[in-house]
């Protein structure tokens, strides 16, 4: 995390991460390709997700979440920085002359060498199944079902922790402290991702959330009450509902989301616990 100097108002509380370990200015041109952002809109062009819009132009970068090339070993050529999600990538040259873009570990650097194996050493940035972990490792990128590619803790500092195995199913415990049991087969990634800074970040001033695509939002308790359920009054006063809702009247704090015959309920040990 870097503090800037305060040269001018928007520099003030503006904070950066640190991309010192960074080694690559440029993408692998071969891994990219140009995009046109939905930025909230449907195909039609009516706005299904408010407050985006705008931002400056990306360049997607390829992501390998699977990485099942098995047993054939990969050098980091190079740590990157992608716009597209909050971690950095990494770029991994395989034996084969493959390349493919990873998602890179707290401690990764270049030179590094990482493989995808049953019986891979217990190394940080190697990829093998959780039921190869001992209890207590902590891992990324973790699958949900086998082969279908990483879809748990892809996020800048997320981790999951492999607390026991039981039968062909290992139990985990999840970045929002739900433990659930996931098939001992499933491939996972040990170590801390990167940039685990990256929720202390500070702006520092409005356009640099229009730089992100982050338009601005309006309170509702500012508007009119044909605007929101929270508007009118004189002067700031309670909402005078029973609960908050959102422009459209649904619940918007508190209200759970989750399917009660979701398949896969079956699966979880225990639920989240709730932030006193």
């Amino acid at each position: 995390m870097r503090q800037l100097k305060p040269t001018s108002p928007g520099t003030r509380q503006r904070t950066i991460a640190d991309y010192s370990s960074l080694t690559a200015t440029k993408p692998h041109k071969a891994l990219t390709f140009g995009y046109k952002r939905r930025v909230g809109r449907a195909k039609s062009g009516t706005i299904t997700t408010r407050h985006k819009g705008g931002g400056n132009k990306k360049l997607y970068r390829v992501v390998d979440f699977k990485q099942n090339k098995l047993d054939i070993p990969a050098t980091i050529v190079s740590l990157e920085y992608d716009p597209n999600r909050s971690a950095f990538i990494a770029l991994a040259a395989y034996r084969d002359g493959e390349k493919r873009y990873v998602l890179a570990s707290k401690n990764m650097k270049a030179g590094d060498t990482i493989i995808t194996s049953e019986n891979a050493p217990l190394t940080e940035g190697n990829r093998l199944p959780v039921g190869k972990m001992p209890p207590g490792f902590f891992v990324h990128n973790v699958e949900l079902q086998p082969n279908r590619g990483g879809q748990i803790a892809k996020s800048a500092g997320s981790f999951v922790k492999v607390m026991a195995h039981e039968g062909k199913f290992t139990m985990i415990t999840m970045p929002s402290s739900e433990v659930r049991r996931v098939l001992s087969s499933c491939l996972a990634t040990i170590g801390v991702l990167s940039k685990g800074e990256h929720n202390l970040i500070n702006f520092g001033k409005a356009g640099k959330s229009r730089w992100h695509g982050i338009r601005p939002t309006v309170r509702g308790t500012v508007m009119n009450p044909v605007d929101h359920p929270h508007g009118g009054g004189e002067g700031k006063q309670p909402i005078g509902l029973r609960y908050p809702k959102t422009k459209w009247g649904k619940h918007a704090l508190g209200k759970k989301t989750r399917r009660r015959k979701n398949r896969s309920q079956v699966f979880i040990v225990s639920r989240k616990v709730k932030n006193k």
